[in-house]
């Protein structure tokens, strides 16, 4: 593969691959160090990207597998991103707009507490969008596989979410 080839089948997967790494370490740091060191990987590999059926889903496979051994190799902590909890309403009253944002702080923990397969499962099902066999072709996992996986995900994620909320109005 050459460099324009590279530039055509590659480099136009960068976004989705920094969504993932982003969703994945919770740092942009982190997400924009992982998507370097993918994109330098990826054209090391340049040659052999031939052999694969789908590009994209070999990219994003070596996305994950990085950001899974970033995850492993030290304490990862959490860092929360303000803006991103920031709820952009001009006509919500603070009492609410409180409200939300302690929402949406009890439901990206219960997201963080997943175990790393599911959370990986409910980013590229529910916010990259990705089909079932598309995720099966990037994961290696059937699809009822998939399928159970992010049921319990999802159940999990309601019931840490529920449990707090619960606990809180008692």
């Amino acid at each position: 593969m050459e460099l324009q080839e590279f530039k055509n089948k590659v480099l136009p997967l960068k976004d989705r691959l920094y969504r993932i790494a982003l969703h994945m370490l919770k740092s942009v740091d982190e997400a924009e160090d992982a998507l370097q060191d993918v994109m330098v990987k990826l054209w090391d590999k340049r040659q052999q990207l031939k052999e694969y059926r789908s590009v994209e889903a070999f990219a994003v496979t070596v996305t994950k597998n990085r950001c899974l051994d970033q995850l492993k190799s030290k304490k990862h902590k959490y860092h929360k991103d303000v803006q991103e909890l920031e709820v952009d309403s001009g006509f919500v009253s603070p009492y609410k707009k409180l409200e939300l944002n302690e929402s949406m702080r009890v439901m990206v923990r219960a997201f963080q507490e997943l175990p790393d397969q599911q959370r990986l499962l409910i980013t590229l099902r529910d916010l990259e969008g990705y089909s079932y066999e598309e995720i099966a072709e990037q994961t290696g996992l059937q699809i009822n596989n998939i399928r159970v996986g992010l049921s319990r995900a999802r159940k999990a994620a309601r019931e840490a979410y529920l449990k707090v909320v619960n606990y809180e109005q008692q």
